[in-house]
């Protein structure tokens, strides 16, 4: 990877290599875009094979919440940040050492909890920082809302591709069960749909099984099942040459980021197939709004206001494509985008 040719062709303003030889730590912090506030995105923690492998994610992860922001209407700009180490090895020293990068950035970035982050990993990183949200005793964590989103996705989607109002007797393979994954599957059974799930985690899938009385799979078998859905909500890049062409499903809905492997290629091919896909950073905009409502002032009622929009969007953006012969990709970059240039021309007109 050329650094500062990628960089500039993603539109970053600025990545940040974080290091602490006590520690051996490691992370990267990447701000996409702060003109329309400062850039909010979780932390990250895994044990990637190659600091390749972890730039080009979080470069990819800080632009997608630039994205999601503008299509959720918040007054935020897009970051993000991976912190490098196996999960088994995290340690409140490490938090803290990273916290203490957060701080230096003086609040142009802030920061909560995503893969092997939990809300009281947040709490450690805030002895260092008051630029993180997500703390458990606030909000709790973005995971619950967050499936909450994308149910209302799904619903969207059910409505513009299967004429549908509800999802009763539709039937879904979910595939990865976190704390995402398992209040998604709650919300579908209790509103009538048909469980196929899969986890490298044979503890949770028999838990959702016991629960909601899912059928479950193997992991390599969820991509061609006889399903309406798709819901990926585990790790990314998993809709590729190699899966795109087992999926039967009509549509993908799905909580994990950066699902297209190539997201020019691979949503074409997505097109192509009649397969109605929502855009990841528009159906999971639910954490995003949760811990926005939590900086300012957390109000339920108005985070769940929000949280409703997410319907509306995606069936704007469903429309769109349509209309336009792109892909929903596309008419969700174009949608995001023009959201941005309105608030910079209106922001520009104000200090006029």
């Amino acid at each position: 990877m050329k650094l500062f040719e990628t960089v500039k062709e993603m539109g970053h303003e600025q990545v940040l290599f974080c290091h602490d030889k006590d520690l051996d730590f490691k992370a990267i912090i990447a701000l996409h875009d702060t003109s329309l506030g400062p850039a909010m995105g979780a932390t990250r923690l895994w044990s990637y094979a190659s600091e390749q492998d972890a730039l080009r994610d979080v470069l990819r992860l800080s632009r997608g919440m630039t994205y999601k922001a503008a299509c959720a209407n918040i007054p935020v700009g897009g970051g993000k940040a991976v912190i490098i180490a196996n999960p088994d090895n995290k340690t409140d020293e490490m938090l803290r050492a990273y916290g203490r990068f957060v701080n230096s950035l003086k609040g142009r970035f802030i920061t909560g909890q995503d893969v092997n982050i939990t809300p009281q990993d947040v709490s450690t990183i805030r002895q260092e920082t008051n630029y993180v949200v997500g703390v458990e005793e606030k909000s709790g964590g973005p995971a619950p809302i967050t499936a909450m989103g994308v149910f209302l996705g799904v619903k969207a989607a059910v409505e513009f591709r299967l004429n549908k109002t509800d999802v009763a007797g539709i039937k879904v393979a979910v595939q990865g069960l976190g704390n995402v994954g398992k209040n998604l599957c709650k919300h579908l059974h209790e509103n009538g749909a048909k469980l196929f799930v899969t986890d490298i985690s044979r503890e949770k899938t028999d838990e959702i099984k016991c629960l909601y009385g899912a059928t479950v799979v193997e992991p390599n078998e969820i991509y061609s099942l006889d399903v309406d859905i798709f819901s990926p909500c585990a790790l990314g890049g998993i809709l590729n040459s190699a899966t795109i062409p087992q999926i039967k499903a009509s549509i993908v809905a799905g909580a994990a980021n950066n699902q297209l492997e190539d997201e020019v290629l691979h949503g074409k091919i997505l097109e192509a197939k009649r397969i109605l896909y929502c855009p990841d950073y528009v159906i999971n905009a639910g954490g995003l709004i949760n811990v926005y409502n939590e900086m300012i002032g957390y109000d339920e009622e108005r985070a769940f206001q929000q949280l409703n929009n997410i319907h509306d969007t995606l069936l704007e953006i469903f429309s769109r494509a349509q209309k336009q012969e792109i892909t929903t990709h596309e008419a969700s970059k174009r949608l995001a985008e023009d959201r941005i240039l309105k608030a910079k021309h209106l922001k520009a007109m104000a200090l006029a």
